[in-house]
């Protein structure tokens, strides 16, 4: 689940030219951000021991992105929180450090939806993710990568590290908390755990409760993963170049932006055309969305990590608001939050009645007792791709 796309994934689907199609150079073990490569806009925080649903992480250390400044009051804070291939670099150039653009640059900024004059944004890499946060790729404290032995850990979990991040900076209570995808799991989490800390809450193109058909969809895409030989159980790091579980994990991504797009923009921006004048039925030819999806696929490995891939899906797996408190209605009832929930019409991974239904059950929100739709031929990318429209919503959240 993509849940995060970077910028240039999130752009219409086009055509990629043969030349186009591989990279230079064999793939790396890992895509994981590591101790000694630049830093980038990235700051630290280390927060010592946490315990997970699987167990205990001695040292946890969380990798983050600010922009704009703290008022003195430090009333103004805006947490952004990122979807599942996503990392903290919501706003800025590619550059040492951040293989990508921000994911989100045309909705954080000065004068935008979310105005870096006016608010100060943070935005945390998740715990078990790959660009800084402690995860799998992570050095453990006898000195080697955490691989198979980092806990089991779940969105709960995640939101607790969040949280701690928070007192850290001694950032009492949000003037938003704002999340899309797997980001919006954490920010409808955190308003249900902690509504005193939340003022307003932006939730778009996500889920209360996650579904046995989102679970279908991420544990197809870990069997391909698991099933790389690369993969060595998720201990795969100390490996050479080219002889990391990358065919697993391009697959999975394959897999996984089938799920983020609709069925309308693909085929009216592939149909059936060929990839070049060699046939695809029976000369080897390609069709032009297989090589689509193999670019994609093989460019994902370079910029991201397969254990943490794993991880994280295992921890959306988890999420459900509802559980030891009652029900899905009942922790909604929890938010006090000023509300903005947001679907995307074409969504075909968290479909725009999971959107109504959060909307329904949390008691103040903008749009009553329906979400607000974005109308996109982009499914589940939506929320990143029509910058526009979803800059509209937020403001109104906003001002």
């Amino acid at each position: 689940m993509d849940w995060q796309t970077t910028p240039e994934d999130s752009v219409p689907s086009t055509l990629v030219p043969g030349a186009e199609l591989g990279t230079i150079g064999k793939p790396p073990v890992t895509g994981a951000w590591r101790p000694g490569d630049p830093v980038g806009a990235r700051r630290f925080e280390d927060l010592g021991e946490q315990f997970v649903r699987g167990g205990r992480i001695p040292a946890v250390r969380v990798a983050y992105e600010t922009w704009g400044t703290l008022s003195p009051d430090r009333d103004n804070a805006v947490l952004v929180f990122h979807a599942l291939t996503g990392d903290s670099h919501v706003a800025g150039p590619p550059g040492p450090g951040h293989r990508t653009a921000g994911w989100w640059g045309d909705v954080v900024g000065p004068g935008l939806a979310i105005d870096t004059d006016r608010f100060f944004v943070i935005a945390p890499n998740v715990l078990g993710g790959c660009q800084g946060t402690t995860g799998p790729s992570s050095v453990a404290p006898d000195g080697v990568e955490w691989g198979s032995r980092f806990p089991f850990v779940t969105v709960r979990d995640q939101v607790a590290t969040q949280g701690r991040l928070a007192d850290r900076l001694g950032i009492d209570r949000f003037a938003a908390v704002v999340g899309g995808s797997m980001g919006g799991m954490h920010a409808l989490e955190l308003a249900v755990t902690q509504p005193e800390r939340v003022a307003r809450l932006a939730v778009l193109a996500t889920t209360a409760q996650t579904t046995a058909d989102q679970i279908a969809a991420n544990s197809l895409q870990r069997a391909a993963i698991q099933m790389d030989p690369g993969f060595a159980g998720g201990d795969h790091h100390d490996a050479e170049p080219g002889e990391g579980p990358h065919r697993g994990l391009a697959l999975a991504r394959r897999m996984a932006l089938m799920t983020y797009r609709a069925p309308d923009e693909l085929n009216g921006r592939f149909a059936r055309s060929w990839q070049s004048d060699v046939s695809p039925l029976g000369d080897d030819g390609r069709f032009s969305v297989e090589s689509y999806l193999d670019f994609h696929g093989n460019k994902f490995t370079r910029r991201f990590d397969a254990a943490s891939y794993v991880a994280l899906t295992h921890a959306m797996d988890s999420h459900d608001v509802g559980a030891g408190r009652g029900g899905v209605d009942a922790a909604l009832a929890r938010v006090t939050a000023r509300t903005l929930v947001v679907g995307v019409s074409s969504d075909r991974l968290f479909p725009v009645e999971d959107q109504h239904r959060i909307a329904s059950g949390v008691r103040d929100t903008l749009d009553g007792d329906r979400s607000a739709v974005i109308t996109s031929e982009f499914g589940h990318d939506g929320f990143l791709i029509e910058h526009e429209a979803v800059g509209a919503h937020l403001r109104r959240l906003l001002d």
